[in-house]
């Protein structure tokens, strides 16, 4: 009878030097160092059983803050008798609120009598209810230019790095990407000195750094970079030109008042609102935060001088020249002090009654919070249709993103988990009529984000600025003020 191969049997054993405590998750012992004369580091020593006394040190406790907050260090707990010294310089404590922070300030009126109760998911309605749905849509989608004109430009300042044979598929689409936005704010007349950017959902800041690239050696130009989370492999760091300032706010648009940051206030540059792929609620917030809040806090803010100044003058021949020179400077000041918008635009499906600024076109078109909740779910229909990512796909994609660090908006390229059901609705709709009822959805949203900003003094457009097979989501929101084509920089 033939015999077994016999099998070795790999026994492990810490390094020397190094924590005694076997980490089964990873199937090995932890690498830290350990003090002289102990067996387990400082963070395995309770875990493994052996008491403060018994191996000698002090005991680890967690953060009270945030238990997670130094996990990439390896470390999730800290010594209990320098709690208090750790909860002074922990980021994760409540740090003070720069002047720029207002709460709630761009997150629109909140009616109560709008609330809505749980609504059920679009696999739930019954045949009839989703047939009156799509009725509704369709009768308001009549009244609307359903045509986008294409504006898919690109721009010098990347065509050497859009050649770069290293360039992967994923690099490449997003080049294309900033280039034609880049072209788009060229086209506008948006690029050029004595400017200050805003890019709302910044992310690394690579948008602002094609901007400033292509503005080679401008005067006086600012980037507020807005992102509500700390980001790393940030491009910004990059910039050490003397003519360009780049600048972060880490805050949530809902709470960001653009006429408090000091910069502005100084130097009252007409200012830019720029941004790639923003997600949908983001998008409401931060043309709130540009054509509502921004505005009339600057009016304020330049008025009262002029008055002082002409008050004071002596000569009538003087006050003469000074209220000439005053009227035309009121004049400026009362024009909007936003140059342009060109934004990006992304994931309907993440909007929100309350903060979306189209409320009075949804009204007037006899729709209210509960069609607005339904087309904002069936809007993903137009990019993902009807497809199921299972909860393995989607945690390899999730895992993806984080090992790679990419960009804030990779996440906006790929499926999207719903909650309908194909089974039942793919009965009722083929793959090309929802992916249709989809589009739909995204531009009834977007028309009433223009109306919203042709009533606030703005000529506002949509347009396809790069193919569907670079990105799907590939419309583009502009606006200038209506006072002029071409937008001027005060001096």
């Amino acid at each position: 009878m033939a015999t077994s191969p016999r099998t070795t049997v790999e026994v492990q054993v810490p390094t020397e030097g190094r924590c005694g405590y076997f980490v089964e998750r990873k199937k090995r012992f932890c690498r830290m160092v350990t003090a002289a004369g102990r067996r387990f580091c400082g963070e395995h020593a309770g875990a493994a059983g052996m008491g403060a006394e018994e191996e000698n040190i002090r005991k680890r406790i967690l953060c009270p803050l945030d238990p997670k907050h130094n996990y990439f260090l390896k470390f999730s707990t800290v010594y209990e008798d320098q709690l208090e010294k750790h909860l002074k310089k922990c980021n994760s404590r409540e740090k003070p609120k720069p002047d720029y922070f207002i709460q709630d300030i761009n997150a629109g009126l909140k009616d109560e009598t709008e609330i809505l109760d749980e609504l059920v998911p679009i696999s739930s309605l019954s045949e009839e209810q989703l047939e009156n749905l799509i009725k509704k849509l369709r009768k308001a989608s009549n009244s609307m230019n359903c045509t986008l004109k294409e504006q898919i430009m690109s721009h010098p300042a990347l065509h050497d790095v859009l050649n770069d044979p290293k360039n992967g598929d994923s690099a490449f689409k997003h080049l294309k990407q900033q280039a034609s936005i880049l072209g788009n704010i060229e086209r506008l007349n948006l690029l050029g000195p004595r400017r200050c950017f805003v890019e709302f959902g910044a992310g690394k800041g690579k948008l602002s750094h094609w901007v400033d690239i292509a503005l080679q050696e401008a005067e006086k130009v600012y980037f507020f970079l807005v992102e509500r989370v700390t980001t790393r492999f940030k491009v910004d760091g990059k910039h050490k030109k003397k003519n360009s300032v780049f600048e972060r706010l880490q805050i949530d648009i809902q709470h960001l008042c653009l006429s408090k940051i000091p910069v502005l206030i100084k130097e009252k540059l007409p200012v830019v609102g720029i941004g790639k792929h923003l997600c949908g609620v983001a998008t409401d917030l931060a043309l709130r935060c540009l054509v509502e809040t921004y505005p009339a806090k600057c009016k304020e803010i330049n008025e009262e001088p002029e008055a002082k100044r002409i008050k004071n003058d002596k000569t009538d021949a003087d006050n003469d020249t000074l209220v000439n020179e005053g009227s035309k400077k009121n004049e400026l000041d009362q024009r909007i002090p936003v140059a342009g918008i060109v934004i990006a635009l992304c994931c309907h499906h993440r909007c929100d009654w309350r903060h979306y600024v189209g409320k009075e076109f949804f009204k007037t078109l006899g729709l209210g919070p509960q069609e607005f909740n339904y087309f904002q779910r069936m809007s993903s229909w137009a990019t993902c249709g009807m497809r199921e990512t299972t909860m393995e796909t989607s945690e390899i994609n999730i895992k993806k993103r984080d090992d790679q660090a990419s960009d804030n908006e990779d996440e906006h390229e790929g499926f999207r988990k719903t909650d309908d059901n194909p089974e039942g609705l793919s009965r009722l709709l083929t793959v090309e009529e929802r992916k249709n009822i989809g589009h739909l959805c995204k531009l009834l949203i977007d028309q009433g984000r223009i109306q919203y900003l042709q009533q606030k003094g703005y000529n506002a457009s949509l347009q396809y600025y790069t193919d569907s097979f670079v990105s799907l989501e590939n419309v583009l929101l502009t606006a200038l003020p209506k006072q002029s084509s071409t937008p001027d920089s005060t001096t």
